[in-house]
């Protein structure tokens, strides 16, 4: 339902502002590319990583925003370019923990029973948290 709704909504935004149709197309591809890129185990050499994340947002420095850490969480925001995190001073260089320690996830939502098969994840937004 959630997606339908949004779909709906970004298309008659489109259609209001007449945006060209291969203009959406490259970006909703660029969009899909980027998210696929920035949520990927890839691991890329520490010293190319600090030079690619000076422009884009790279694996290691978006992983930061899935961690448990709510000042971790609250960083690395950006999807495609990395400026605007330092823009908007929500940069973070690399989680306290390292990138092989850090937990990530959701606090409140870390019980194995629930997240360790299919059904049990689907409840998740149906269900109050536990603490």
């Amino acid at each position: 339902l959630e997606m339908i709704l949004s779909i709906l909504i970004k298309f008659t935004i489109i259609l209001l502002l007449g945006a060209p149709v291969v203009a959406v197309i490259i970006f909703e591809v660029l969009l899909n590319a980027t998210a696929m890129f920035n949520h990927s185990n890839i691991k890329i050499p520490k010293q190319l990583d600090k030079i690619i994340r000076l422009f884009i947002v790279t694996p290691d420095m978006h992983r930061v925003h899935h961690s448990v850490e709510i000042d971790e969480t609250n960083s690395n925001f950006g999807f495609n370019l990395s400026c605007w995190d330092r823009l908007f001073r929500t940069y973070r260089d690399q989680p306290r923990a390292g990138h092989t320690e850090m937990e990530i996830g959701v606090s409140h939502y870390r019980q194995l029973h629930q997240i360790s098969w299919l059904p049990g994840m689907l409840m998740i937004p149906f269900k109050k948290p536990s603490r």
